[in-house]
């Protein structure tokens, strides 16, 4: 559950409540008794690492990205690799 701040228009108190994020935005000021309460767009909190470390390794690369790391082989630039046929070597050959 978020924390979010208020404040009220007419006398200017300023609070934050802890609240769902279903509930509905409060309207009447505690301190003036007002209908004049606004919710702040605030910054939130932060990510809050708890433990000895994150590691690299704890985040696993899926097998997508390392598939991209064995890539089919290219033209060796004579017209004999595997993916000659569209090379300026192998058409001279023709």
């Amino acid at each position: 559950m978020p924390t979010y701040d208020y404040v009220c228009n007419s006398c200017k108190h300023a609070f934050e409540l802890f609240q769902s994020m279903t509930a509905k935005t409060l309207k009447k000021c505690p301190s003036c008794g007002k209908p004049s309460l606004k919710r702040l767009i605030g910054a939130g909190s932060g990510i809050i690492f708890k433990g000895s470390g994150f590691y690299e390794t704890d985040y696993k690369r899926s097998s997508a990205s390392s598939g991209s790391k064995t890539s089919a082989p290219k033209c060796d630039g004579a017209g004999k690799g595997p993916s000659c046929s569209s090379c300026p070597a192998a058409k001279k050959k023709e």
